[in-house]
């Protein structure tokens, strides 16, 4: 069952104007409901910033954090207008406004719509050292997690091990965990390893480094460019966790933070601009939020921007 973490704040008179400390005026007891992933990932406490910005600067609304098996759910729910902000990756929006059945999606999302791209998700593959798993082809054989069934994680790595000519037939064990629970077994070495997407410096391999040893396994450069847009190749710096001393290969994919056409106007405006007026309190939530940078807001947005947001990014000199 979905944890709930609930904001309140108390609403002022409806129709009240926009007050001089600069808070902004919506509809009174507007509720944003902000959808997140697991509580040891990057979205949720991001989402719990967010719930509190939102509480304090925009008048008469409350706000709830909600944890979620992330992406997939995230966006289906916002479909049925149950949550006002959500956090996707850039893949699982796409199939999502496609309508791809095999991602999570019987039909088209059409009541999608876009307020900002955010920062980058690393595909993460975590082993035990004592495993001596270092590269994909050596994760033949063993046990693996790969996130939630048709989560945006799980379809991250059924690309990767595409790409690499593998599939999960060819493991020994696939569970279908998220962050916490792979990290648990791994510790109680039930598990060899686990592929999360995440930002950097993600809550559960810091744990997890900090009490066991631990290898990041590598994806090649070549792999993630034969899956192409949205995959990237990129790198794992040295030292984002306990004894990884040297750069490690992988992909990245853009997150996105999504809401549908229902959200008024006024709403889906303050929510994009109060994101990026207060970009230095969403770094101290998590260190991800340092590379949120409004000049690429709108690169490889695959749905169309709530209007809300499109006055935000013309305001700005932005679009």
């Amino acid at each position: 069952m979905s944890l709930l973490l609930t904001r309140g704040v108390a609403g002022l008179a409806a129709g009240a104007l926009l007050a001089v400390s600069g808070s902004a005026a919506v509809n009174a007891q507007e509720f944003i409901n902000i959808l997140t992933g697991g509580t040891s990932g990057v979205y949720y406490p991001l989402g719990v910033a967010l719930s509190e910005i939102y509480a304090e600067e925009i008048d008469g609304a409350r706000t709830q954090v909600q944890a979620t098996k992330a992406s997939v759910e995230n966006l289906n729910l916002l479909q049925q207008g149950k949550g006002e902000l959500a956090f996707a990756l850039g893949d699982s929006v796409q199939a999502g406004w496609d309508g791809v059945e095999e991602a999570g999606f019987p039909a088209p999302l059409t009541e999608l719509r876009a307020i900002a791209a955010i920062y980058p998700n690393y595909v993460q593959i975590v082993a035990s050292a004592e495993s001596g798993i270092t590269t994909l082809e050596e994760l033949k054989g063993r046990s693996i997690s790969v996130g939630a069934p048709a989560s945006g994680t799980e379809l991250n790595a059924r690309a990767i091990f595409a790409a690499a000519g593998m599939s999960y037939d060819d493991m020994g064990k696939v569970e279908y965990l998220p962050y916490a629970e792979s990290a648990e077994l791994i510790k109680n070495r039930q598990l060899d390893s686990t592929l999360q997407s995440s930002g950097l410096g993600v809550a559960f391999i810091k744990d997890l480094s900090a009490t066991m040893d631990i290898n990041i396994v590598a994806i090649p450069a070549e792999t993630v460019e034969s899956i192409g847009a949205p995959y990237v190749a990129s790198i794992i710096p040295a030292g984002t966790y306990d004894g990884q001393d040297a750069d490690v290969p992988t992909a990245a994919i853009g997150n996105i933070l999504v809401t549908h056409a229902g959200v008024s106007d006024e709403t889906a405006y303050q929510m994009t601009k109060l994101l990026f007026e207060n970009l230095e309190r969403l770094k101290a939530s998590h260190s991800a939020a340092a590379a949120i940078d409004p000049a690429k807001a709108l690169e490889g947005l695959s749905i169309p921007l709530h209007p809300g947001a499109e006055r935000y990014y013309k305001e700005a000199g932005l679009l």
